[in-house]
């Protein structure tokens, strides 16, 4: 039996480097997973690239820029496909610019669509949990919270956001079986690094920071993941594990 046989995850961002990589090592693994992004044309590559073997991959556009609205919509994807017994809000968007230039319509914008539209979604999946006496939360951060990278001011903002929700959300969900823990990434080499004007520079500066010297790959990210998901997990809560070669010791 493939450890994810008969669960349904939800997985936000799934288009997306990271959120690619976790979607199809839950299917390999037997899961039924419902992958969300704002891009239809993403999504349609999302499920080209993963084949139904063990498990099962549907998808839906939804954009969280409206958090009630992302909400509502999981709550038809849950009336249509099923009860989802874990959820891994990994949507982000990362604008650049510096401390005295951030817009705040823009910083508004970034913090609903990462941590505001995350809590709408936890709201929607969580009263199945509930009643079901189990659930795995992973709201994905970044090790950006703990380095302060210059000009994200609204992404390092809403990444803090989400480990505090994680840590609320453990307390109070913990009595009904259920899990809410944080995965703060390191440098991976996605879309996110495009915003990087050196990319090679860039690279030096990630290996030097690393203990491991080789660059994350998105499988490093879907292995923490899955471990988080495992139903054998349930005596983890309220934690943010950092996957990043050994750059941020905590």
């Amino acid at each position: 039996m493939k450890r994810f046989e008969g669960r349904r995850i939800l997985v936000t961002g799934a288009a997306g480097g990271l959120g690619t990589a976790l979607c199809a090592r839950l299917v390999a693994e037997g899961a039924h997973v419902i992958g969300t992004d704002v891009s239809a044309k993403k999504l349609a590559g999302l499920e080209a690239s993963i084949a139904s073997n063990a498990g099962t991959l549907t998808t839906a556009c939804i954009d969280q820029s409206d958090p009630k609205a992302a909400g509502q919509a999981v709550k038809t994807v849950i009336a249509t496909q099923g009860k989802i017994d874990s959820l891994v809000n990994n949507a982000g968007i990362y604008p650049k610019a510096t401390a005295e230039e951030q817009d705040v319509d823009e910083m508004r914008n970034v913090i609903d669509v990462n941590a505001i539209a995350a809590t709408s979604i936890m709201g929607a999946v969580v009263p199945d949990m509930r009643r079901a006496g189990f659930g795995r939360i992973i709201n994905v951060s970044s090790i950006t919270f703990s380095l302060g990278f210059a000009e994200l001011s609204a992404y390092v903002a809403s990444k803090g956001a989400l480990i505090g929700l994680a840590r609320v959300w453990a307390r109070e969900l913990g009595p009904d079986g259920i899990t809410v823990n944080c995965i703060s990434p390191g440098a991976f080499q996605t879309d996110a690094e495009k915003i990087h004007p050196d990319p090679e520079g860039y690279n030096r500066f990630v290996l030097d920071q690393q203990s491991i010297k080789r660059r994350g790959t998105p499988e490093d990210f879907a292995h923490a993941a899955a471990f988080l998901l495992d139903a054998e997990s349930g005596f983890v809560t309220g934690q943010n594990f950092l996957i990043d070669g050994g750059w941020v010791m905590q």
